[in-house]
């Protein structure tokens, strides 16, 4: 599988009416990946590249799942003793269910049901951010996410996303195959791949979107970390 053109093969996730036990055994199963592969050490990347020596910072995630991600930076920000206010967007409220449960974030977060576009914000956050959220777009409503991830932060904005590559797919398929115990996992991660990004189209979905200053790095394992700071 020579993997040159973006999928656009529904998740399981992306379906409606999925028990929530089900959506919670794939959440702190992607929480396992993330750690392991290095998924959250690229999201602290993106976030410290944004902050400078700012002691006091609004950070919010768009499509923030369970809170995993918004967890690992409270982590790092409780090491250096950085205030940190969260803000947790997602359309699913079981998955918001789930993250409101997370102790180290309670007293810290706002959680919203909703579409991340339909959100307006009395004050605009430091930074927005996304992980594993943006492959799940077709390229032109990638145009729009860009576009309110920069409108909508005073810093700049980050994306923590798959590289779509067959090593990738062959390998994550074999790991969720014989580690996982979620049917969602099993299913959606090799899927997931599919609809990843080469460089070569985050230079054209930045371009497309109006965004000139955008950095775009890979980082193991198959990831790309594009960050955007306001001028």
């Amino acid at each position: 599988m020579l993997l040159q053109h973006r999928s656009y093969q529904k998740e399981l996730l992306d379906g409606k009416d999925i028990p929530f036990e089900d959506i919670k055994k794939n959440m702190q199963e992607l929480n396992t990946i993330n750690t392991l592969l290095g998924g959250h050490a690229i999201t602290l990347k993106g976030f410290i590249s944004l902050i400078g020596n700012r002691k006091k910072i609004t950070v919010c995630e768009i499509g923030c799942g369970g809170g995993d991600n918004l967890v690992a930076i409270t982590k790092w920000c409780l090491r250096h003793k950085i205030e940190l206010d969260c803000i947790g967007i997602d359309l699913k409220k079981e998955c918001i269910e789930f993250a409101r449960e997370r102790k180290i974030l309670q007293g810290t977060a706002t959680w919203i049901v909703s579409d991340y576009t339909a959100v307006a914000f009395d004050t605009k956050p430091d930074i927005v951010f996304s992980s594993l959220f943006c492959h799940h777009f077709t390229n032109d409503e990638l145009i729009t996410q860009l576009q309110w991830m920069k409108l909508n932060c005073q810093l700049g904005f980050f994306i923590n996303d798959l590289h779509r590559h067959w090593a990738a797919y062959h390998s994550i398929r074999l790991i969720t195959k014989f580690f996982s115990s979620s049917y969602l996992v099993q299913n959606d991660a090799p899927v997931s791949v599919t609809r990843g990004f080469l460089k070569t189209e985050w230079i054209m979905l930045c371009k497309r979107a109006g965004i000139h200053n955008a950095s775009i790095e890979w980082k193991w394992a198959f990831r790309h970390l594009i960050t955007c700071a306001h001028e």
